[in-house]
């Protein structure tokens, strides 16, 4: 790969651009104006008024200035020649080193014209370095992938244990001591924490074993070992994390829940603990809740739009339940919040009843249930009905007087949100009658079930086509009830911005079912096999199985994932 080893040129960037006519006097005129008021960078400035696009400016710039523009998408980069530059500097600088030669470094820079920013990596890195111009967002994402602290959580880890053998105290106590936030136990939480959030993990499993303590991050719904260390630091780790989230520390021998709240780069962050004595100690689970990001809009959760269409039909009723079902893990509180974010306003007044809380919204009455002091789902939802609400949010119909209390509430002039664990929305009456809920009561109250899951999203950087096997064409063709002719599928080939999983986020699938004449009819009669044919049958249904397999023929998502959310589904 060609590359200069000479220090870069001052250019006079929106000169240049005039005189090639990329971007007009005009134009100029008024992108000087707004970096004057704002002091960002000229570049910047004409890419976001639209004058040109950054892949132009990148060209431009690279062409001006003789060196090249590497696509950082698919660029393999290696952490150890990455992590040549401080993080600090990397930063800083927007900048990335990206091949070490014999004599000289490769460095991708967002703005290679930054004479000062080169100086001061070449002063640091006392090395020639050869410039390359790369995108800057693309640039930003690989700092946060590749300055993972998973080194120093292990090396914090190895002090906090030689530091346990060494002195022989309880660092459990020592940790918890105002003023102690050097103690190496406290140095070690701070740095998973500050790891998770900049990999957007849902949750950090502290597990001991026999000989060892393992941690693990649940990424995109699946957990991966962030490191594993000596576990006689279990005790130090369970006990701080207590503290912090008010609980007792000398009980080791019951399950305890709590929570507490993190700040950690800006973000603010609600961690819930909940601890389980097992065999070789105790076992912590901290589900990780950015309350920064806020909850999704509706029109986030990437439903299709005639679904969203009916859904929002479904909530905006004066009165009627609407429950969303799927197994834990598939998004449903997700979906709730964010249609009560959608109704939330002055004229309406809306309550949760929830275990727990998981994000906190203005305007909203927001109610814990806490079962140590019998304050269970059943009697706060009495008293809650007594509140003159119009909306009510349940978290959960886990038992007969909770699924009856909202039904009663959702037939007399309130909207009941509410989840249910079922695997589909044909299935859900059936749980309903099943926890001893009235049929008329369901038949009467009931306005739609929306049923989901997620799946894993096809990584966009490494995607790419792929021959499905004959049996699962065989399936898709049955479902779709089509030819899989044309159909592209498609799968993520693994590569530095994915951790070369093929996969990156995830993507809802959904099956929304109405209630109309022949549905009410059927729960009247409390029989859940008519139910389920006139389901089936209801024009615009769609099961999860198509949804899915639509997704993966979008190329979105993969086959595979498609046979792991719906598998065993009887259609």
């Amino acid at each position: 790969m060609s590359a200069v080893t000479a220090k870069p040129k001052k250019i006079r960037i929106g000169d240049l651009l005039i005189e090639h006519r990329v971007i007009s006097h005009e134009q100029l005129n008024v992108a000087l104006a707004e970096q004057k008021k704002s002091g960002r960078k000229l570049g910047r400035v004409l890419i976001e008024n639209g004058y040109l696009s950054e892949d132009q400016l990148l060209d431009f710039l690279a062409r001006q200035l003789n060196i090249p523009y590497i696509d950082l998408k698919r660029y393999h980069l290696k952490p150890e020649v990455v992590r040549l530059i401080p993080e600090a500097h990397a930063r800083r600088f927007r900048v990335l080193a990206l091949e070490e030669g014999h004599d000289s470094l490769l460095i991708g820079m967002a703005d290679p014209t930054d004479i000062f920013a080169y100086d001061e990596l070449a002063r640091v890195l006392r090395r020639p370095l050869r410039l390359s111009v790369v995108r800057e967002v693309d640039l930003l994402k690989a700092i946060d992938l590749m300055y993972r602290r998973t080194d120093e959580i292990s090396g914090l880890a190895q002090e906090l244990g030689q530091e346990m053998s060494a002195y022989d105290v309880d660092l459990g106590q020592l940790g918890g001591a105002e003023g102690l936030t050097d103690a190496p136990v406290v140095k070690l939480l701070q740095t998973m924490f500050e790891d998770a959030v900049q990999v957007n993990a849902s949750d950090i499993h502290i597990e001991p074993d026999e000989k060892e303590l393992r941690i693990r991050f649940r990424l995109d719904g699946v957990l991966r070992v962030q490191t594993t260390a000596e576990r006689r630091i279990a005790s130090a780790l369970l006990s701080r994390l207590k503290l912090m989230a008010g609980l007792d520390i000398s009980e080791k021998r019951l399950p305890q829940d709590g929570r507490f709240n993190v700040r950690v780069r800006d973000k603010s962050v609600d961690v819930r603990l909940s601890t389980l004595p097992v065999l070789y100690g105790e076992s912590a689970v901290m589900r990780l809740l950015n309350q920064t990001s806020g909850v999704l809009d509706l029109g986030q959760l990437g439903m299709p739009e005639t679904l969203l269409a009916r859904f929002r039909a479904m909530i905006h009723s004066p009165h009627g339940m609407v429950l969303v079902t799927g197994p834990t893990g598939s998004g449903k509180t997700t979906t709730l919040y964010g249609a009560l974010r959608e109704l939330n306003k002055p004229t309406l007044k809306a309550i949760t009843v929830e275990d727990p809380i998981e994000y906190r919204l203005p305007g909203i009455n927001q109610v814990q249930v806490n079962s140590r002091i019998n304050l269970t789902f059943g009697r706060v939802l009495r008293s809650v009905l007594r509140q003159d609400p119009d909306i009510v949010l349940v978290g959960e119909m886990r038992d007969q007087e909770t699924a009856e209390i909202g039904l009663r509430a959702a037939m007399t002039g309130h909207l009941v949100l509410s989840t249910l664990h079922t695997n589909d929305a044909v299935s859900t009456p059936a749980r309903l009658l099943d926890m001893g809920a009235a049929p008329f009561l369901i038949a009467a109250s009931l306005r739609g079930i929306l049923a989901q899951r997620l799946v894993r999203r096809i990584c966009e950087t490494c995607s790419e086509p792929v021959k499905l096997e004959p049996g699962l064409r065989v399936v898709v063709e049955e479902e779709l009830g089509r030819a899989a002719d044309g159909l592209e599928f498609r799968r993520g080939r693994g590569c530095t911005y994915c951790n070369h999983t093929g996969y990156h986020g995830r993507i809802g699938v959904y099956e929304l079912l109405d209630m109309d004449e022949n549905l009410v009819q059927a729960l009247h009669r409390g029989d859940p096999l008519a139910f389920a044919q006139a389901a089936r049958t209801q024009p615009g249904f769609q099961t999860l199985k198509r949804s899915a397999i639509e997704l993966a023929a979008r190329g979105l998502t993969t086959m595979d994932q498609v046979m792991r959310a719906t598998f065993g589904m009887v259609e």
